[in-house]
């Protein structure tokens, strides 16, 4: 096999068979002389950089590692495709964390703190001709005041149904279905209830820690990945899993301040 480089190109030595793109790592001397020509090798990080004074070398000066006796074509990721890569993992991570943050703010919401929040229904679910939909898609839910909140269906035939769904979840409410709309008193919670229920949010609240704790472990073994391919330096997973390390804290602070938020309305009389 003879592969062709250009010179001063900066590459990361795989090998990608045909027709099946498997990939065997190569690892490359630090010099060689080929035909009279030097071709001298610097290690730059995760790439190596290729000086070389000849258009073309033979495949006996690479050192194969897990090589398997079929003819390859030598490919060379540029650091575009590194970023590329990178920048994959970063963008899940944010969207994966911003929607842990999303649930325990929902969780949060449908737990009813004494004052009335049509988030408290956001979790009752009704049987909409054989589907189950989520109430606040099929019907209008506001607050009249303070204590109360009001159902306004937009197909009325169904009220008994949402009636039912109310009845069946733990809110904790009785449903008053006056065949226009249904409306709900939140009844004043008791000291006990309030402690009970902040335990309910503190225990959310350490879920979502976990949720993003999983995250960053996930993202961790990806970097790690990419350093196992030679895509990326011991040192690189270093600075990625420390600056990791700070997308994983400030998310941790949201949650700390959602749930403090929380609390203090649970424990407000």
């Amino acid at each position: 096999m003879t592969v062709a480089l250009s010179p001063s190109s900066l590459v990361r030595s795989s090998i990608y068979f045909k027709p099946t793109p498997q990939k065997t790592i190569l690892s490359l001397q630090d010099s060689y002389t080929n035909g009279g020509h030097v071709v001298r090798l610097r290690a730059a990080s995760n790439y190596v950089k290729l000086q070389s004074f000849g258009a073309r070398f033979a495949s006996n000066h690479l050192n194969k590692q897990f090589c398997q006796k079929r003819r390859g074509v030598l490919r060379c990721a540029t650091m575009d495709e590194v970023e590329a890569e990178k920048s994959s993992i970063e963008k899940d991570v944010k969207e994966r964390m911003e929607k842990t943050i999303e649930s325990v703010r929902n969780n949060f919401n449908s737990i009813r703190t004494g004052r009335s929040n049509p988030a408290m229904l956001d979790k009752i679910e009704v049987e909409y001709y054989g589907t189950p939909v989520s109430l606040k898609s099929i019907a209008q839910i506001s607050t009249p005041d303070a204590s109360s909140l009001l159902v306004q269906p937009y197909d009325k035939s169904i009220l008994k149904v949402i009636e039912k769904a109310i009845v069946n979840s733990d809110l904790g409410m009785t449903p008053n279905n006056d065949g226009e709309v249904i409306r709900l008193t939140i009844p004043q919670l008791t000291s006990e209830r309030r402690k009970e229920l902040s335990k309910v949010v503190s225990k959310q609240a350490e879920e979502g820690k976990v949720a993003i704790r999983n995250i960053r472990r996930d993202a961790i073994k990806a970097y790690e990945k990419l350093e196992k391919e030679k895509k990326l330096s011991e040192d690189n997973v270093k600075d990625l899993s420390s600056d990791l390390q700070k997308v994983t804290d400030e998310y941790m602070k949201k949650i700390d301040s959602v749930y403090k938020q929380k609390e203090k309305e649970l424990l407000t009389v």
